[in-house]
Parts: C-alpha cells; sequence; structure tokens
C-alpha cells in the first residue's frame, strides 16, 4: 500500500487517533466499509464524511433525476464519500467532483481506487464557487448538481433548529444562487435539523418541496432537499 501523504492518514489502531475525532474512527466502518483496504483521511475530514450506507442511499435517490441529465456535478468532494457512491450507482455518464483542499482532494482519489471507480471521476481541485462557472457551465444544462457543503463545525448540533442562512462558510443563499446558475436540478445534503421554511423559499411557484432525512439506527442523521425534477419512491 502506498504511503500517504504528509497531513493525510491511515489510523489502524486507536491509540493513534486524536481525541477529537475517536467517535469518528470508532464508526468507520459505516463510514468506509472497506476501510481496512487503505482508506485514507485527514483529520477535518471525518467531520464531514457522509456515511456509506446514507451516501448509497442518496445516490439511488438522486439517481431519479430525469434520463437527460446524464452527468453529475459534486461540487464539495471531501474525502470521496458521496462522490463514490454516485460512481458506484452506475447512472452517470459522467462525474465532476471538486475539492479546493489538495489534501483532502488526494484522499478522495485513492478511496476512490479503493473501491475500485477512481476512473469513473473527473477530479477538479479548486474552489466550487470558481469552477462551476468557469469550467462546468455548459455541462450544467445536462447536470445535477449535488452539494454536501460544510456545516460549520459540530457545533450545528447546538441548535434546535438550524439556521441556514447563517451557514459556514457558505450560507443557503449563497449555495442556492451558484447552483441554480448551472443547472435547474440540484441537490443539497444539509443538517438534520435545518430550518424547512428558509428551504422553502427557493422552491418554485407550485412546486413541491423534497425533503428527505437519511435515518441510520432510527435516528436522522441528515436530510436531502430536492430542487428540480427527481421521482422518489
Amino acid at each position: 500500500m502506498t504511503d500517504p501523504p504528509e497531513g493525510v492518514h491511515h489510523y489502524d489502531t486507536a491509540d493513534e487517533v486524536p481525541f477529537e475525532i475517536s467517535k469518528y474512527w470508532h464508526q468507520r466502518y459505516e463510514i468506509f466499509s472497506k476501510y481496512d483496504e487503505g482508506i485514507w483521511m485527514t483529520d477535518d475530514a471525518w467531520f464531514g464524511v457522509t456515511p456509506e450506507p446514507v451516501a448509497t442511499r442518496i445516490a439511488q435517490d438522486v439517481a431519479s433525476a430525469p434520463e437527460s441529465k446524464s452527468i453529475l456535478i459534486d461540487a464539495f468532494a471531501g474525502a470521496g464519500g458521496n462522490t463514490i457512491a454516485f460512481a458506484l450507482s452506475g447512472r452517470w455518464k459522467q462525474i465532476f467532483a471538486i475539492e479546493k483542499d489538495p489534501k483532502v482532494l488526494a484522499c478522495a482519489k485513492h478511496n476512490a481506487e479503493v473501491y475500485g471507480v477512481a476512473k469513473k471521476i473527473w477530479w477538479i481541485e479548486g474552489d466550487a464557487f470558481t469552477v462551476l462557472p468557469k469550467r462546468l457551465k455548459q455541462s450544467g444544462k445536462n447536470a445535477v448538481v449535488f452539494g454536501s457543503p460544510p456545516w460549520g463545525g459540530p457545533t450545528y448540533t447546538d441548535f434546535e433548529v438550524f439556521d441556514l442562512g447563517a451557514m459556514q462558510p457558505y450560507s443557503l443563499p449563497q449555495l442556492h444562487t451558484a447552483f441554480s446558475a448551472i443547472s435547474s436540478d440540484i441537490v443539497l445534503y444539509l443538517p438534520r435539523t435545518s430550518d424547512l421554511q428558509q428551504l422553502v423559499k427557493h422552491a418554485k411557484q407550485g412546486e413541491k418541496l423534497r425533503v428527505t432525512h437519511y435515518c441510520m439506527r432510527g435516528a436522522s442523521k441528515a436530510l436531502c432537499v430536492f430542487l428540480g425534477r427527481f421521482i422518489i419512491e
């Protein structure tokens, strides 16, 4: 197995793991079932990666977009959890994965290799708000844009109702403006306590807003809001 670059880790034993990420490491097989095959992570990436069963179900639901949509753009690829699930679904002719942190991008590429799907993904290092209009605008008409943005760290759980307008570093209005300039079919992965009234404002007139909670062990982990033409059973 290739040694990970500086700042990237594969922790084998609990005594190697920094305290602040220990609870996530103990859930490592729910995050990546192939963890022992050499999954790479940065310490910060543990906070944002989607658990594999959730990512798999999201990929199934996003696949319900119209058949004319043949491209999937993952605007915040992170360590690759969602991107890998999209590639494994076999639904998309092209998948673009954007990540601005080069070390996290190295993790995503390597992890996709572990799952055997690295060659199905076009990797782009950069900020989604720059990459989308400059490099992917022409692809947008045939694309679904998926975004699992940073939520501002673990403190998002402190709020009974999460204010998406104050989400850091990117607010809901910022995300919607950037994504809707590229595609009319958008999926956002957000905290389970997100303020639904804020989400409703972005639905088109007469359009029902589709919100799906994704659960593990009977408890919601997060939700996705589907803006556009999705048929979810």
